[in-house]
């Protein structure tokens, strides 16, 4: 299988004569830093910390900003930026780590601070006229995540900002187009950080926010056209937005040349295959193939509790299955995924990307090498609520856009302990009862993700005049804006109890229902 990098054809390089470029240390908010300026609609990549300051000059971007990162700048083995970088006249945020490396780098110090700030801090703006402030109440309330701070800085920088025990909490030099934020802008816990982001990009750096999703469209569509020519294109749907919006995308490209595969895993949710034939033979009238593998999948599963063995054993039965099905299809040269930018960014794979491949993820490294298929990944370069307004851009309905994300092996990672089908009978039916109810109280656009998990432990119950050892039911329902924090949904006690007491009547051999009050961290949103 062939896999074609970013280049200068793709459609966001066609449209990034704007760019920013946030350099990452390995903070755990890279990705939120980037979305948070794609928010003010100026495109934004992730780019690797020692990135060349020759590298920078090509990419000609308006702006740069140094993450955050968890080591210490006084550390011999402490990450390092190009010091050229500074000289380019290129405006320059540094947050957090990166303050402190821009500082230390143009003769500051910074050291280990006894009086260390973790949590909400109280910011005191000293200088009013400074563009960054522009607007900004002159007490705000700031996300602090330090234990070093910036101890001195040269004659060359002028603090802007205090807070109790950070005597820098914001810089910028004197003379070069060079800023500092000892706290955390992109965090919503720093209610005022998108006006102090915004000030950045258009009063620092001159961006006129010129990202549209309507014009990536566009661009995309002519593309993928001009790629794909009179050939064909496979791509798998799964109910999802990620995959909808890929399919609808090439679709309005290529037209009848798209074939689309669905593999009914039987650890799909209640009526997705069904949705997705109507949208795709009805709504964009593709050439769709269904492929029914429930015993197959099953058979993989039998016996198997680990929640990484079940994802490798539904990872090769999906391989087998949609490559069998792949064959049959004519003149198939391309294969298109849904591969996301924190995807491409989380597997090392972007061009001029982190230095630190953090995880595999399936849509970029796990189909084998011998399907002979080149790659199209549309929206490699887009986050997932850039990945809605697409779809809403396409002409998808909300239902799909908006539906709550779905974990790729199923349900088999809701089905705690053994997989069966009896047992994902009774999921299935928990989980339909749970959306239905929350939809039905007008929570479902509230909440970021609501679903049901079975759990492998039985209790004792009374049903009727007879006592029952039955299963339990956890429903999940959290609030988030970005996945990478979350906290679970308060919802009203009537919503809770309706749902309760539909469970246990109408799901066979469950007699316990509890909900989930954990938040993300310590714990996952997924419970596998």
């Amino acid at each position: 299988m062939t896999t074609v990098t970013q280049s200068a054809n793709d459609p966001a390089a066609r449209l990034s004569g704007e760019r920013v470029l946030v350099l990452d240390f390995g903070s755990q908010y890279a990705q939120l830093i980037a979305r948070r300026v794609r928010e003010q609609d100026v495109y934004c990549e992730i780019v690797r910390h020692d990135l060349s300051a020759e590298r920078i000059r090509e990419l000609a971007p308006r702006g740069l900003i140094l993450s955050g990162g968890p080591a210490s700048v006084y550390e011999g083995s402490a990450p390092r930026c190009d010091a050229e970088i500074f000289k380019l006249g290129v405006p320059v945020l540094g947050i957090c780590y990166g303050m402190q490396l821009a500082c230390e780098a143009l003769g500051g110090k910074v050291a280990s601070s006894p009086l260390r700030e973790y949590g909400r801090a109280r910011c005191r703006i000293s200088a009013k006229d400074e563009s960054l402030f522009d607007d900004v109440s002159p007490e705000t309330e700031v996300w602090m995540s330090h234990g070093d701070q910036v101890t001195s800085v040269s004659e060359d920088f002028v603090a802007l900002a205090t807070t109790e025990t950070c005597p820098v909490a914001a810089v910028k030099h004197a003379s070069l187009p060079i800023y500092g934020l000892q706290f955390h802008p992109e965090v919503t816990h720093t209610p005022e950080g998108g006006k102090i982001l915004s000030n950045f990009l258009l009063r620092v750096c001159g961006c006129e926010g010129l990202w549209r999703m309507g014009d990536f469209a566009a661009a995309a569509v002519e593309q993928i056209r001009a790629r794909v020519g009179d050939r064909r294109v496979i791509c798998g749907l799964s109910g999802g937005v990620d995959s909808s919006v890929v399919a609808a995308l090439i679709y309005q490209a290529i037209g009848p040349q798209l074939s689309c595969i669905l593999v009914d895993n039987g650890l799909l949710r209640k009526d997705e295959e069904d949705s997705v034939i109507e949208e795709f033979t009805k709504h964009f009238q593709t050439d769709l193939h269904v492929v029914k593998a429930e015993d197959e999948f099953l058979a993989a599963l039998a016996g198997v509790t680990d929640p990484q063995q079940k994802r490798q054993r539904i990872g090769h039965a999906f391989i087998e299955c949609f490559a069998a099905e792949a064959a049959k299809i004519e003149d198939a040269q391309f294969l298109a995924q849904g591969t996301l930018y924190p995807d491409v960014i989380e597997s090392g794979a972007a061009l001029d990307g982190p230095a630190a491949t953090i995880k595999l993820h399936h849509n970029v490294g796990g189909l084998p090498e011998n399907l002979d298929f080149e790659l199209i990944e549309p929206l490699r370069d887009l986050f997932k609520d850039e990945v809605r307004k697409l779809g809403l851009q396409l002409g998808l309905p909300e239902n799909i856009v908006w539906r709550h994300p779905f974990p790729g092996p199923g349900l088999a990672v809701r089905c705690l302990g053994e997989v069966t089908k009896e047992r994902l009978v009774a999921l299935r039916e928990a989980d339909s009862i749970v959306v239905e109810e929350i939809k039905e109280a007008g929570l479902y656009r509230q909440t970021a993700q609501a679903f049901a998990v079975l759990l492998p432990v039985q209790s004792v119950g009374v049903m009727g005049d007879a006592r029952t050892y039955d299963n339990a039911v956890a429903v999940r329902c959290v609030d988030t804006d970005d996945f990478m924090t979350a906290d679970w949904s308060h919802l009203p006690y009537e919503v809770l109890a309706r749902i309760s007491t539909r469970i246990i009547n109408e799901v066979q051999g469950v007699n316990r229902v509890t909900y989930d009050i954990s938040s993300k961290p310590p714990a996952t949103i997924e419970w596998e």
